[in-house]
Protein backbone atom coordinates (compact mmCIF):
# COMPACT_ATOMS: atom_id res chain seq x y z
CA UNK A 1 0.00 0.00 0.00
CA UNK A 2 1.16 3.55 -0.47
CA UNK A 3 1.84 5.07 2.45
CA UNK A 4 -0.93 7.90 3.81
CA UNK A 5 1.70 11.01 3.43
CA UNK A 6 2.88 10.31 0.15
CA UNK A 7 -0.82 9.74 -1.03
CA UNK A 8 -1.78 13.07 -0.11
CA UNK A 9 1.58 14.70 -1.21
CA UNK A 10 0.64 12.94 -4.62
CA UNK A 11 -2.64 14.37 -5.21
CA UNK A 12 -1.66 17.85 -3.90
CA UNK A 13 1.34 18.29 -6.25
CA UNK A 14 -1.23 16.95 -9.07
CA UNK A 15 -3.75 19.45 -7.93
CA UNK A 16 -1.37 22.14 -8.13
CA UNK A 17 0.07 21.50 -12.00
CA UNK A 18 -4.02 21.46 -12.70
CA UNK A 19 -3.98 25.11 -11.27
CA UNK A 20 -1.20 25.88 -12.75
CA UNK A 21 -1.90 24.13 -16.33
CA UNK A 22 -5.11 26.21 -16.23
CA UNK A 23 -3.49 29.26 -15.43
CA UNK A 24 -1.21 29.76 -18.26
CA UNK A 25 -4.43 28.57 -20.70
CA UNK A 26 -5.65 31.22 -19.37
CA UNK A 27 -2.82 33.51 -19.90
CA UNK A 28 -2.45 32.34 -23.39
CA UNK A 29 -5.57 33.02 -24.11
CA UNK A 30 -5.85 37.11 -23.07
CA UNK A 31 -6.25 39.33 -25.80
CA UNK A 32 -4.52 42.98 -26.39
CA UNK A 33 -6.55 45.87 -27.81
CA UNK A 34 -4.75 46.77 -30.69
CA UNK A 35 -6.36 50.25 -31.60
CA UNK A 36 -6.52 51.84 -35.44
CA UNK A 37 -7.30 55.44 -35.55
CA UNK A 38 -6.40 58.78 -36.82
CA UNK A 39 -4.01 60.79 -34.32
CA UNK A 40 -4.73 64.39 -34.79
CA UNK A 41 -2.54 67.19 -32.97
CA UNK A 42 -0.90 70.18 -33.31
CA UNK A 43 3.00 71.85 -32.60
CA UNK A 44 3.30 73.62 -29.55
CA UNK A 45 6.46 75.23 -30.65
CA UNK A 46 5.11 77.46 -32.99
CA UNK A 47 2.54 79.30 -30.60
CA UNK A 48 5.11 79.46 -28.02
CA UNK A 49 7.98 80.92 -30.71
CA UNK A 50 4.79 83.22 -31.33
CA UNK A 51 4.74 84.41 -27.97
CA UNK A 52 8.23 85.10 -27.12
CA UNK A 53 8.83 86.91 -30.86
CA UNK A 54 6.95 89.09 -31.96
CA UNK A 55 8.58 88.76 -35.62
CA UNK A 56 7.65 84.85 -35.73
CA UNK A 57 3.69 84.06 -35.93
CA UNK A 58 3.17 80.37 -37.09
CA UNK A 59 0.83 77.42 -36.50
CA UNK A 60 1.06 73.87 -38.00
CA UNK A 61 -1.44 70.88 -37.91
CA UNK A 62 0.12 67.09 -37.46
CA UNK A 63 -1.52 64.01 -38.00
CA UNK A 64 -0.75 60.17 -38.59
CA UNK A 65 -2.67 56.85 -39.02
CA UNK A 66 -1.44 53.42 -38.49
CA UNK A 67 -1.41 51.58 -41.84
CA UNK A 68 0.33 48.66 -40.67
CA UNK A 69 2.55 46.95 -37.92
CA UNK A 70 5.23 49.58 -36.81
CA UNK A 71 4.60 51.76 -40.19
CA UNK A 72 2.36 55.23 -39.53
CA UNK A 73 1.10 57.27 -42.48
CA UNK A 74 2.18 61.19 -41.84
CA UNK A 75 0.76 64.79 -42.57
CA UNK A 76 2.07 67.81 -41.18
CA UNK A 77 0.86 71.14 -42.72
CA UNK A 78 0.31 74.60 -41.29
CA UNK A 79 1.60 78.43 -42.19
CA UNK A 80 4.48 81.02 -41.23
CA UNK A 81 4.99 84.47 -41.18
CA UNK A 82 8.49 85.46 -40.24
CA UNK A 83 10.41 88.51 -40.23
CA UNK A 84 14.01 87.75 -40.40
CA UNK A 85 17.03 89.70 -39.70
CA UNK A 86 20.23 89.01 -41.35
CA UNK A 87 24.17 90.73 -41.88
CA UNK A 88 22.34 93.06 -44.74
CA UNK A 89 19.20 92.44 -44.98
CA UNK A 90 15.49 92.33 -43.20
CA UNK A 91 12.81 90.61 -44.65
CA UNK A 92 9.53 88.75 -44.40
CA UNK A 93 8.23 85.57 -44.84
CA UNK A 94 4.75 84.58 -45.47
CA UNK A 95 3.10 81.49 -46.88
CA UNK A 96 1.78 77.92 -46.14
CA UNK A 97 3.57 74.20 -46.37
CA UNK A 98 2.43 70.63 -46.13
CA UNK A 99 4.57 67.83 -45.76
CA UNK A 100 3.49 64.34 -46.64
CA UNK A 101 5.27 61.07 -45.33
CA UNK A 102 5.95 57.93 -43.61
CA UNK A 103 7.33 56.80 -39.92
CA UNK A 104 8.92 53.42 -38.65
CA UNK A 105 8.15 52.48 -35.33
CA UNK A 106 11.23 50.89 -33.91
CA UNK A 107 10.05 51.18 -30.25
CA UNK A 108 9.21 47.26 -29.14
CA UNK A 109 5.66 47.93 -27.17
CA UNK A 110 4.45 46.03 -23.92
CA UNK A 111 1.06 44.82 -24.39
CA UNK A 112 -1.27 47.26 -24.85
CA UNK A 113 0.68 50.47 -25.40
CA UNK A 114 0.99 52.78 -28.76
CA UNK A 115 4.23 54.57 -27.58
CA UNK A 116 6.82 55.26 -30.95
CA UNK A 117 10.28 56.05 -30.91
CA UNK A 118 10.92 56.49 -34.94
CA UNK A 119 12.44 57.20 -38.40
CA UNK A 120 10.91 58.32 -41.47
CA UNK A 121 11.07 60.71 -44.60
CA UNK A 122 8.75 63.48 -46.09
CA UNK A 123 8.50 64.98 -48.95
CA UNK A 124 7.06 68.40 -48.69
CA UNK A 125 6.71 72.16 -50.18
CA UNK A 126 5.41 75.16 -50.00
CA UNK A 127 3.61 78.51 -51.78
CA UNK A 128 4.87 82.01 -49.95
CA UNK A 129 5.74 85.64 -50.71
CA UNK A 130 8.79 87.67 -49.41
CA UNK A 131 8.86 91.13 -49.10
CA UNK A 132 12.34 93.33 -48.45
CA UNK A 133 12.33 95.57 -45.89
CA UNK A 134 15.44 96.89 -46.12
CA UNK A 135 18.83 96.54 -47.19
CA UNK A 136 22.34 97.29 -47.62
CA UNK A 137 24.34 96.54 -50.61
CA UNK A 138 26.87 94.32 -50.14
CA UNK A 139 30.12 94.12 -52.27
CA UNK A 140 30.63 90.82 -53.02
CA UNK A 141 27.00 90.02 -54.29
CA UNK A 142 25.71 87.34 -52.29
CA UNK A 143 22.81 88.38 -52.05
CA UNK A 144 21.61 90.57 -54.60
CA UNK A 145 22.33 89.02 -58.05
CA UNK A 146 21.35 91.23 -60.57
CA UNK A 147 20.86 95.32 -60.12
CA UNK A 148 19.36 96.56 -56.52
CA UNK A 149 16.48 96.40 -55.60
CA UNK A 150 14.05 98.97 -54.14
CA UNK A 151 13.58 98.47 -49.68
CA UNK A 152 9.89 97.01 -49.29
CA UNK A 153 9.85 94.81 -52.28
CA UNK A 154 7.33 92.16 -52.45
CA UNK A 155 8.14 89.15 -54.47
CA UNK A 156 5.06 86.81 -54.87
CA UNK A 157 4.00 83.03 -55.90
CA UNK A 158 6.89 81.80 -54.68
CA UNK A 159 7.71 78.26 -53.56
CA UNK A 160 9.92 75.12 -52.83
CA UNK A 161 10.11 71.24 -52.90
CA UNK A 162 12.33 69.30 -50.47
CA UNK A 163 12.49 65.77 -48.45
CA UNK A 164 12.75 65.83 -45.15
CA UNK A 165 14.70 62.76 -42.56
CA UNK A 166 12.73 63.14 -39.23
CA UNK A 167 13.58 60.94 -36.24
CA UNK A 168 11.77 61.69 -32.75
CA UNK A 169 9.11 60.27 -30.31
CA UNK A 170 5.32 60.05 -29.50
CA UNK A 171 4.55 58.78 -25.48
CA UNK A 172 0.77 58.22 -24.40
CA UNK A 173 0.32 60.25 -21.11
CA UNK A 174 -3.38 60.63 -20.65
CA UNK A 175 -5.90 57.61 -22.41
CA UNK A 176 -5.09 58.44 -26.02
CA UNK A 177 -2.88 62.17 -25.51
CA UNK A 178 0.37 62.11 -26.63
CA UNK A 179 3.01 64.26 -26.47
CA UNK A 180 5.82 64.09 -29.02
CA UNK A 181 9.01 65.68 -30.18
CA UNK A 182 10.49 65.47 -34.08
CA UNK A 183 13.74 66.27 -35.53
CA UNK A 184 14.35 66.60 -38.91
CA UNK A 185 17.13 67.40 -41.28
CA UNK A 186 16.27 69.05 -44.71
CA UNK A 187 17.60 69.32 -47.95
CA UNK A 188 16.11 71.24 -51.07
CA UNK A 189 15.32 69.77 -54.23
CA UNK A 190 13.87 72.97 -56.11
CA UNK A 191 12.71 76.73 -55.26
CA UNK A 192 11.84 79.34 -57.65
CA UNK A 193 13.29 82.75 -56.63
CA UNK A 194 13.14 85.97 -57.49
CA UNK A 195 16.03 87.19 -60.14
CA UNK A 196 17.93 89.29 -57.62
CA UNK A 197 16.83 87.60 -54.51
CA UNK A 198 17.54 84.45 -52.73
CA UNK A 199 15.05 82.76 -50.61
CA UNK A 200 16.90 82.32 -47.45
CA UNK A 201 13.70 81.43 -45.59
CA UNK A 202 10.77 79.17 -46.50
CA UNK A 203 7.87 78.74 -44.23
CA UNK A 204 8.06 74.66 -43.47
CA UNK A 205 12.03 74.54 -43.90
CA UNK A 206 13.14 77.38 -42.07
CA UNK A 207 16.44 79.01 -42.10
CA UNK A 208 18.27 77.70 -45.64
CA UNK A 209 21.64 77.49 -44.91
CA UNK A 210 24.57 76.68 -47.28
CA UNK A 211 24.12 73.26 -49.98
CA UNK A 212 20.44 73.69 -49.43
CA UNK A 213 20.36 72.23 -46.40
CA UNK A 214 18.17 73.09 -43.26
CA UNK A 215 16.97 71.86 -39.79
CA UNK A 216 13.75 71.45 -37.79
CA UNK A 217 12.31 70.79 -35.10
CA UNK A 218 8.80 70.55 -33.54
CA UNK A 219 7.32 69.57 -29.94
CA UNK A 220 3.54 68.34 -30.36
CA UNK A 221 0.35 67.51 -28.47
CA UNK A 222 -1.80 65.21 -30.22
CA UNK A 223 -4.91 62.84 -29.58
CA UNK A 224 -5.82 59.41 -31.18
CA UNK A 225 -9.37 59.45 -32.54
CA UNK A 226 -9.61 55.07 -32.30
CA UNK A 227 -11.41 54.03 -35.52
CA UNK A 228 -10.90 50.01 -35.46
CA UNK A 229 -9.73 47.74 -32.86
CA UNK A 230 -8.26 44.61 -32.71
CA UNK A 231 -7.60 42.02 -30.55
CA UNK A 232 -4.63 40.18 -30.67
Amino acid sequence: MIPYRILIFSISLLISFTAFSQEEKVQDTVKTKVSYGIRVGVDLSKPLKSYLDEDSKGFAIVGDIKVATNYYAAVELGFDDVTTEEDYMNFSTKGSFIKLGINYNAYDNWKGMENEIFIGARYAFSFFDQTLNNYTPNAYGDYFLASPIESGTEFKDLNAHWIEFVTGMKVETLNNLYLGVQISINKMISTKEPNNFKNLYVPGFNRVFSNDLGIGFIYTLSYNIPIINKFK
